[in-house]
């Protein structure tokens, strides 16, 4: 038989070992002094190392702990949805194990929920640890969706957030495979409100988000949320099919009506290769696009669970589809 449960705590974890520990001390204190029934939901995102273990120690000795293991690594935007598919909770929070969102703030998000907000995010006003690298392109993925999509995406956030039941379960209809949490929860409405934070340094291990995956989640919150690259494609095509006439007919001139024209390929090769990068940038588009859609036509479940018997029955009654879906 479930248990009541008023606040849900999801946790994605991919090798997290080193610091799961005081992970789940300091969310066991943060939500024991807070003083209403809750579950830390961790979602094990195919660690190779002792995550899983550690996890499944906590949950002998603690009912609140609950763990759900993937069968692979699947993303952690999926290990997030997984924690929405499972939580119980009448609010649900996103907190990633790292600890460099202090689950400290989690009593200030429900104060803002009970106010009447149904999304609470974190906003991040300085970021700790990070290369003046990271936190530039950070910026310019954060302006750069805000200027390509009509989705009201907030500046500088993570998927750090509370929300409510009701925006759980219309994040759980949404079904789409190459996911950006974050901006599907600006989609879907609701009344939001943001608090700010500083953004410490990892407790400890080692960032699991380097520069091709932080590329490939660009990629997945620019072309889940706007078509302006396709738009931007086809009005690069014209500019540059506009330019070309103007100097075929400016070539034409010069051979006809002076002496002036100067033989040579400099000019010709040059206007070849430009025009063969501008192709296969707007190939390289088109493919991002299409690729996409082919994930959705295959229609393979999210994400497998390697101990769905042990965790069927935590799954909650407003969510009607089988982990296969």
């Amino acid at each position: 038989m479930k248990r009541n449960v008023r606040y849900t705590i999801i946790i994605p974890v991919y090798n997290e070992e080193a610091v799961v520990h005081e992970t789940y001390r300091r969310l066991t204190r943060v939500m024991e002094a807070i003083g209403e029934p809750y579950e830390l939901l961790f979602v094990n995102d195919g660690s190779r190392d002792r995550t899983a273990e550690i996890i499944e120690g906590f949950a002998e000795s603690d009912e609140c702990v609950k763990l759900l293991d993937f069968s692979r690594n699947f993303g952690h935007q999926i290990a997030i949805t997984a924690g929405m598919d499972f939580a119980c909770g009448d609010a649900i929070v996103i907190l990633d194990a790292d600890l460099q969102d202090p689950p400290e703030l989690i009593p200030q998000m429900i104060e803002k929920w009970q106010e009447g907000y149904e999304v609470v995010y974190a906003r991040r006003s300085k970021r700790k640890g990070e290369t003046l690298f990271k936190r530039w392109t950070a910026s310019l993925f954060y302006r750069t969706l805000s200027a390509l999509t009509e989705v009201n995406i907030p500046l500088d956030t993570g998927d750090f957030r509370l929300i409510d039941r009701k925006v759980c379960k219309a994040m759980c209809s949404i079904r789409e495979k190459n996911r950006f949490v974050r901006g599907l929860v600006s989609w879907v409405g609701f009344r939001s409100t943001a608090i700010e934070y500083v953004r410490e340094e990892r407790f400890a291990g080692e960032t699991k988000y380097p520069l091709k995956k932080m590329i490939r989640f660009s990629m997945d919150g620019i072309t889940s949320f706007s078509y302006k690259p396709l738009k931007l494609a086809t009005y690069l095509g014209f500019i540059i099919s506009f330019a070309s006439f103007v100097c075929l007919v400016i070539s034409l001139c010069l051979k006809l009506f002076t002496t002036n024209a100067v033989a040579g390929w400099s000019s010709l090769i040059a206007c070849l290769l430009l025009l063969n990068g501008v192709i296969l940038i707007i190939l390289g588009i088109l493919g991002e696009y299409v690729g996409r859609i082919y994930d959705e036509t295959k229609n393979r479940p999210l994400y497998i669970l390697r101990n769905e018997q042990k965790v069927k029955n935590l799954r909650s009654e407003e969510v009607i589809w089988s982990v296969q879906q």
